[in-house]
């Protein structure tokens, strides 16, 4: 595996109005791995996930100081497109939202937004993009059935499709199962175990069990602050704060 930093986090703090939601988190992400940012409720960890592609910019009356690095490149700087930018790191939310046309049509949208129209392209853009999220098997009879027919686990995965056809480098899931059954759940984890191979994945766990099924490398968040962060096994079997073992045991939470 890659131990190249693909992000890397300075210094960052971030406040909403006067409210401080991140305080000056140092972090080194690397390439090819998935990489769990776990923690209780109100931890910062959706504000750090949403800073990674600056979906936080949309908030009105938030700052941030630090900054965060994507292959050494300043994700804040004024010149950075962000189009540009969101099309690099992409992002899949809790509550999957397939867009109310076909199966096919959902993973397309994103390419021919981009200008991509010869029909043997998208074809081929969608084939990929359903098989690098495990669903191609299930669905490629059905393509053009309306998305809103598939099942929790399949419109979310069908989410994760749609991103990788715009062929990002990072993708960031917000607790991407917290829906869904623990079938469902266990294909969403699979799929992760491949895509881990091509992409860097930062991902919200659902609980402290997924995290410490699916991860690489961990970090424990808790009021705003990175506690700490290392290989999962460690995070989870010989902790060094005595906080983050309080919370991996289940003593609160």
């Amino acid at each position: 595996m890659s131990q190249q930093s693909k992000i890397v986090i300075k210094n960052f703090s971030f406040y909403y109005d006067s409210t401080q939601a991140l305080r000056d988190i140092n972090l080194d992400i690397r390439s090819q791995e998935i990489f769990v940012i776990f923690g209780p409720a109100r931890s910062g960890k959706t504000t750090l996930l949403k800073s990674l592609n600056r979906l936080t910019d949309l908030i009105f009356g938030t700052r941030h100081t630090g900054t965060i690095f994507l292959d050494g490149l300043d994700i804040y700087d004024p010149k950075i497109s962000l189009t540009h930018l969101r099309r690099r790191v992409g992002m899949v939310f809790d509550l999957p939202t397939p867009l109310p046309l076909s199966i096919f049509e959902n993973v397309a949208y994103g390419p021919k937004l981009k200008g991509t129209m010869q029909k043997r392209r998208l074809n081929e853009i969608v084939e990929k993009a359903l098989r690098s999220a495990v669903l191609w098997e299930e669905v490629k009879d059905r393509l053009h059935a309306s998305a809103l027919r598939l099942s929790g686990g399949q419109q979310q995965r069908l989410c994760i499709a749609r991103i990788l056809a715009l062929e990002p480098e990072v993708l960031l899931l917000d607790e991407p199962c917290s829906g869904l059954d623990p079938i469902s759940t266990a294909s969403i984890e699979e799929t992760l175990n491949q895509l881990k191979k091509e992409y860097t994945i930062i991902l919200i766990p659902h609980n402290v069990q997924q995290a410490s099924r699916v991860a690489d490398r961990a970090a424990f968040f808790l009021n705003g602050e990175l506690v700490e962060e290392g290989p999962v096994y460690k995070i989870f079997t010989r902790p060094r704060d005595k906080r983050t073992e309080d919370y991996v045991t289940g003593k609160f939470g």
